[in-house]
């Protein structure tokens, strides 16, 4: 392969690496079932625990597709919503003795409050499609991992596409929710989960601003 490829395909990469965002507007156009399969099978050939994988029929990472406004989102839901309220209620017991968790946990104590006061989960009813990645548990325990691959392979994609994604971060606390995982069919505590919203942006949103990257690296002898 000529040097011209590669240096074409870097410029590629490079450009979808610098474009990829959070979105946080979606237009309500529902993107086509087959840009959710291309989004889907790059978190398909994303890396995984190799300890997890099962046979072709049983296999360790599956995918399911929630449409807004779906029978199954508004099941999913509630059962979100409670997850908040028992963080919260969590979060603000542990803060109570312990001073140093309530100077970190500020900012995310005030954003739990702002879901709370709002009734919405940022990206599910407000995306067209809450996508989540299963993988199956196994040891060592890294399926979180392999999930954060597959989340990042799925978000370079939609970039590439032209879509908007979301991180839905709250998805990973339901992996033991049976209520939760049984509408999704699976078994509770026997998968990790991970979730994203995805949907035509509704905003075009600035570059990133980064550091040089010469200055955060420190060459060892």
């Amino acid at each position: 392969m000529s040097n011209d490829i590669f240096e074409q395909k870097n410029r590629f990469l490079d450009q979808v690496l610098a474009e990829r965002r959070t979105y946080r507007l979606f237009s309500p156009v529902i993107p086509s079932d087959e840009e959710i399969r291309r989004i889907l099978h790059a978190g398909l050939v994303a890396p995984f625990a190799a300890t997890s994988v099962g046979t072709p029929k049983d296999y360790f990472r599956r995918f399911f597709v929630i449409r807004n406004g779906s029978e199954s989102i508004r099941a999913l839901h509630p059962l979100l919503m409670a997850e908040v309220n028992a963080l919260a209620a969590d979060l603000d017991s542990a803060m109570k003795d312990d001073p140093k968790l309530r100077a970190d946990a500020l900012l995310f104590t005030r954003r739990l409050e702002r879901i709370r006061k709002l009734g919405t989960i940022p990206g599910i009813g407000t995306a067209p499609l809450y996508l989540i990645a299963a993988e199956r548990r196994g040891y060592p325990p890294v399926g979180l991992q392999s999930l954060a691959h597959c989340m990042e392979n799925m978000w370079l994609k939609a970039t590439a596409l032209g879509l908007g994604f979301q991180p839905v971060s709250l998805t990973s606390r339901m992996a033991d929710n049976e209520g939760f995982c049984a509408i999704l069919g699976i078994q509770a505590g026997e998968w990790d989960l991970a979730g994203c919203a995805v949907g035509y942006p509704q905003e075009e949103l600035s570059p990133a601003i980064r550091p040089p990257v010469e200055d955060l690296i420190r060459w060892l002898e």
